[in-house]
């Protein structure tokens, strides 16, 4: 059994890899105060899920160690809600059952840890509709568009799931009896509405806590709709180093994907692993060097004493060999039944 973290070591986890938090005098009260504390995370079952996924997972396993109880929200209704076809609704549910258990666990966590919860199991019941129509009469049309206006693709014409999905996003946090809810940052006007609007129905608001964004490969946000942005969980290491080779990383310039990605999990995963990142280089271009921490590595990079070239190699390499205990064939399977 491990050692017992005292309350500033708990607080430090908890924060860490943050980009905001509403309500953090709340969340300071529900960890000193209650045993354990439970937070959860939805993902909708859209596009196929990629490594800009790792920002969540890791925070979720700092919240375990933090002594949170956590849940996973595999959202099949908010997919539907958001344009996925009723046909493939099911088979991309499976492909993220099977999938994100299987990332957590290369990560070092017990999936056991995690309780998984299918969006459709809780959402359709009378209830949950019931209260669903309640907060639909005190939230504008105005207010629930721009809610999901960073989430849900809208278009011009937008649809009317488009504006249902934060108010269920909100509703869930109750029904899943959360304290405190995860998301990117992307999510935080339907956090805010959440906020708002739960009381006015009868029930508490909650913690909000918001991770970074990670930009894609080519510059823009990590998109599972665009290839060429992200790496999938499934891509083999040939597929990695050509997408890493082409990478946007301006030598001595950190604001890159690249860079974002060392900074918010591969050294988060190496420091807590007490393992530096190791940089293979000929002696000519200055031999092997570790780095312990991000801000060692940033200021070699910075300082142009570290090329975008060998970064993007070792990139290339740690993101193969942590997840080369996938089933890649059990989840092709999957995939290709998901996604065609």
């Amino acid at each position: 059994m491990g050692k017992q973290l005292s309350f500033d070591e708990r607080w430090e986890l908890v924060k860490r890899n943050t980009s905001e938090i509403i309500g953090e005098d709340e969340l300071r009260a529900l960890l000193s105060g209650k045993r354990k504390p439970v937070v959860y995370l939805g993902t909708a079952t859209t596009g196929r899920p990629h490594i800009g996924y790792l920002v969540w997972i890791l925070k979720l396993a700092d919240l375990l160690r933090a002594g949170f109880s956590v849940k996973v929200l595999l959202a099949d209704l908010h997919a539907m809600l958001d344009g996925v076809s009723f046909e493939s609704l099911e088979h991309r549910y499976n492909y993220y059952e099977a999938v994100i258990p299987a990332v957590v666990k290369a990560l070092g966590v017990d999936p056991k840890h995690m309780e998984f919860v299918k969006g459709s199991s809780f959402e359709l019941r009378p209830n949950y509709m019931q209260d669903l129509l309640r907060m639909s009469t005190f939230v504008s049309v105005h207010d629930a568009t721009k809610a999901a206006s960073e989430v849900v693709k809208l278009g011009d014409n937008p649809k009317l799931s488009g504006i249902i999905y934060p108010l269920m996003q909100a509703l869930d946090e109750e029904y899943l009896q959360v304290d405190m809810q995860l998301g990117g940052v992307d999510q935080r006007k339907i956090f805010v509405l959440a906020r708002e609007q739960l009381p006015k129905i009868g029930y508490h608001a909650r913690v909000e806590m918001m991770t970074p964004l990670l930009p894609g490969l080519i510059g823009t946000k990590m998109s599972a709709s665009d290839p060429a942005s992200k790496i999938d969980f499934l891509d083999d290491s040939a597929t990695v180093e050509k997408k890493i080779s082409k990478a946007y990383c301006l030598e001595g310039e950190p604001d890159n994907g690249i860079m974002l990605f060392l900074k918010h999990i591969l050294m988060v995963i190496k420091q807590d692993s007490k393992k530096p990142l190791v940089v293979q280089r000929p002696a000519k271009f200055g031999g092997k060097v570790s780095y312990h921490t991000y801000a060692q590595l940033e200021k070699d990079f910075i300082a142009k004493s570290l090329h975008p070239m060998d970064l993007k190699k070792v990139v290339a390499q740690e993101i193969s060999a942590l997840f080369d205990t996938l089933d890649v064939k059990k989840l092709t399977k999957l995939a290709q039944k998901a996604y065609g």
